[in-house]
């Protein structure tokens, strides 16, 4: 009975472990990067973001606006304050320029995800910064 009550906790904590975030290996693609002349100092960005099972992006913000549309599979996204929502294919959602994107993470252990997202932020920044912990 000890070995089937140790082999159970054993087995749980492993499958726990199994469904932390993978964070940092998403694939990230620029598909158009280009300066906006009616808005000086200002440049539009349009990226997918590839995430396998399992994967995450680390918390960060951005300095400009986002708007992120779900090509493929199932995204989970916490900002700011807001509760987590799951955005399926089809699913857009907007992320005001200085948001806290605290989650965004494929929502799937066993399928890929994709976002196409379309960002406007300072020409020189970047297109996120982590969080400090």
């Amino acid at each position: 009975m000890k070995r089937l009550l140790a082999a159970t906790l054993m087995l749980a904590s492993l499958s726990a472990f199994a469904h932390e975030p993978v964070y940092d290996q998403e694939s990230i693609k620029v598909l158009q990067a280009h300066a906006l002349t009616n808005v000086p100092g200002k440049k539009t960005l349009m990226l997918t973001v590839d995430y396998a099972p399992g994967q995450a992006s680390v918390p960060h913000s951005h300095t400009g606006t986002a708007v992120a549309y779900v090509l493929q599979g199932e995204i989970t996204s916490r900002v700011n304050d807001e509760k987590a929502i799951t955005y399926k294919v089809g699913e857009s959602f907007y992320e005001p320029a200085g948001s806290r994107h605290f989650e965004s993470s494929n929502a799937s252990q066993t399928e890929p995800a994709k976002l196409l997202v379309v960002m406007v932020l300072d020409d020189k920044a970047e297109v996120l910064t982590p969080l400090k912990q």
